[in-house]
């Protein structure tokens, strides 16, 4: 094989992207096209949330609905891509196959990032825990999720100081 595989992208039914991935591997391993398909993926990233001031990992899909296939195109690999359960066609003009980029690729598997979500916002009030200042009420006046950190007007003595705690040391008071 001369031929270099590219990176492919399928649609999918949304919620099969699983599941249309270990079909095409296990047609892949049965009918012995590992040089024909070599790489089968459904995109995904960790994200950190943080809840009532519980942080959970979860993960979760970066693109809905799509897998990425490395593969060589040739009528073979096509049939069993496009014949896949769950499957609804390539992404392309027309659902022909198109080759995703060199810059396209690398910036679906060059860079990791690690992403937070928070069930608060600027002007909500917080409840401090597990530090010094545990059950004083603050207000937040930002967020910063590269550090995650976040910055609080608490009031304390009678006067409002402001404070930089971790997002896991904050929880939402509900209203």
């Amino acid at each position: 094989m001369s031929e270099a595989a590219k990176w492919y992208v399928i649609h999918t039914y949304s919620g099969y992207e699983n599941k249309v991935a270990q079909n095409i591997e296990k047609v892949v391993e049965n009918r012995k096209l590992h040089e024909l398909i070599q790489e089968v993926r459904v995109p995904t990233e960790k994200a950190t949330e943080i809840t009532d001031g519980k942080t959970k990992e979860v993960e979760r899909k970066t693109y809905p609905g799509y897998v990425l296939v490395k593969m060589i195109m040739n009528d073979d690999s096509w049939y069993v891509v496009r014949n896949t359960r769950g499957c609804t066609g390539f992404v392309g003009p027309a659902s022909e196959p198109t080759p995703l980029s060199d810059e396209e690729v690398q910036k679906l598997f060059g860079v990791d990032t690690d992403t937070v979500t928070v069930n608060f916002k600027v002007g909500d009030n917080v409840r401090i825990s597990g530090t010094a200042m545990d059950g004083f009420i603050g207000v937040v006046q930002s967020i910063n999720l590269d550090d995650r950190t976040v910055d609080l007007l608490v009031s304390m003595f009678g006067r409002e100081t402001p404070t930089t705690l971790p997002i896991n040391q904050v929880i939402k008071v509900e209203d």
